[in-house]
């Protein structure tokens, strides 16, 4: 029966771990200059302020910045997500996961569309795994 709890908890930590993989990545490439900021990701209103493409391009390489940031953070909830080792870890992996869907939530500003409205819902899910009695009982064995 312990295993069949870890499932989830093994789940969301996969998700971290793409996470961490694809946000680096894409901090690297913004950071580097060579791609626009994605429009999925930001209001259009926000889009509009940035009709300027020097101000663009400077902004998605701090955008890189905090991206490839938040990678590294995203490696860090998948460890402890995967690791689930005491609560130290559990509260890291909440504290992050609630971070998230704020995170998400202001970007969206009223934009609604595929891309932010699925990573909405990741988070969510893994909220509800970790905030489930179970759950958490694993982090504190």
């Amino acid at each position: 029966m312990a295993g069949m709890q870890s499932i989830p908890l093994l789940l969301c930590g996969i998700f971290y771990a793409v996470l961490c993989v694809f946000s680096i990545v894409t901090g690297m490439i913004y950071m580097s200059g060579k791609k626009e900021l994605n429009p999925l990701e930001l209001s259009d209103r926000f889009m509009e302020k940035l009709s300027d493409p020097q101000k663009r391009t400077a902004f998605a390489k701090k955008m890189g910045f905090v991206t490839f940031v938040v990678g590294i953070v995203q490696g860090m909830t998948s460890y402890c997500l995967l690791k689930a080792g005491g609560p130290v870890l559990y509260w890291i992996a909440l504290g992050f996961t609630v971070f998230s869907i704020g995170s998400v939530s202001v970007k969206l500003k009223g934009k609604i569309n595929a891309f932010p409205l699925l990573k909405s819902v990741a988070y969510i899910s893994i909220l509800i795994v970790l905030l489930m009695g179970s759950t958490r009982a694993l982090f504190f064995h």
